[in-house]
């Protein structure tokens, strides 16, 4: 189940049955496996994205990366992964789809923040 024991408590004392429990965590896990599969498919095929990622030494706000692929797997309402650009990769610790344009990964590792991805700079 989603929830943890102590929310699973207070879902009962406001009047949630134990089903109607299961069903929400249900839900909550379809919903992230579901952007898992949107976030998957904004990287197929990988290629060029910009992104809003602070860099050293950058003298823009728009970067741009040669992304080789994104492999995600879910767990409850968790997302987890890698994103493998050219030459690096790092974990993803989140992520969700902004619009059809505009994903945003929660990076980890030396990024450690949220970034926003687009094929389009001027979307950023």
């Amino acid at each position: 189940m989603h929830f943890d024991q102590r929310t699973q408590a207070a879902l009962r004392d406001v009047g949630l049955s134990r089903s109607d429990i299961r069903a929400a965590s249900k839900a909550i896990a379809e919903a992230a496996n579901s952007d898992a599969e949107t976030l998957e498919a904004f990287f197929d095929g990988g290629g060029a994205f910009y992104s809003d990622m602070e860099m050293a030494h950058s003298e823009g706000d728009t970067q741009e990366h040669t992304v080789e692929y994104l492999d995600l797997y879910t767990h409850g309402s968790e997302i987890r992964g890698y994103l493998r650009f050219d030459s690096w990769g790092i974990p993803v610790e989140g992520g969700r789809p902004l619009t059809e344009e505009k994903v945003e990964l929660t990076l980890g590792g030396t990024v450690n923040a949220r970034v926003r991805f687009v094929r389009d700079p001027t979307a950023l």
